[in-house]
């Protein structure tokens, strides 16, 4: 499967595919959460989770054992498709960034997806006004129609700011012509015929 698509990539392309997004992710500046998450993607798509976790383990042992929260995500996702859902949320929960409403939308989805969505939505309450569009739909899920739409209900519509709060100009723009050296390169010839 390609990472995201549902889509079954040929035979051998999702090894190679790997190995690509791995030597990506390991050339200088590569491991940026975006190509980790790319790679990481690809290793669970392709059955090998467990191998997304020790390359985590490798990115975390050099950023001298920290983990942000950007990494630590796609960990929970690796340890769930491993069968370690339980130790995942344990892990997330003290987790330097466990407590925020970020944190709690990635462990409700994972939850939800385990069919635990009762579980999902006891994390997501605490966090409602951030995370009020994922709260809904699992109290959809629920049954609890009435809440999700009392939810939908609390919403405060707040105004939308102006992009631009400056003044307009009623002057036409000063347009410079280009200065000669801008319109052809040094050396060239031009024909006007």
């Amino acid at each position: 499967m390609g990472p995201r698509t549902g889509r079954p990539l040929p035979d051998g392309r999702g090894d190679e595919a790997i190995e690509v997004m791995r030597r990506l992710a390991d050339s200088p500046g590569g491991a940026e959460d975006w190509i980790v998450d790319t790679l990481c993607t690809l290793y669970a798509d392709h059955g090998r989770a467990r191998d997304g976790l020790v390359y985590l383990d490798t990115v975390k042992a050099r950023r001298d054992g920290e983990e942000e929260w950007d990494f630590f995500r796609m960990r929970l996702r690796l340890m769930a498709d491993c069968g370690l859902l339980d130790e995942a949320i344990e892990q997330a929960r003290v987790h330097p960034e466990g407590d925020t409403s970020y944190a709690a939308w990635t462990i409700s989805d994972l939850l939800a997806e385990t069919s635990r969505t009762e579980e999902a939505v006891a994390v997501l309450e605490p966090h409602a006004p951030a995370n009020c569009g994922s709260l809904e739909g699992h109290l959809i899920d629920l049954g609890r129609v009435k809440d999700a739409v009392a939810l939908l209900q609390q919403r405060k519509s707040e105004p939308v700011a102006p992009v631009w709060t400056g003044t307009f100009s009623t002057e036409p723009p000063v347009l410079t012509p280009p200065s000669p050296s801008h319109t052809r390169r040094r050396g060239t010839r031009v024909n006007l015929r």
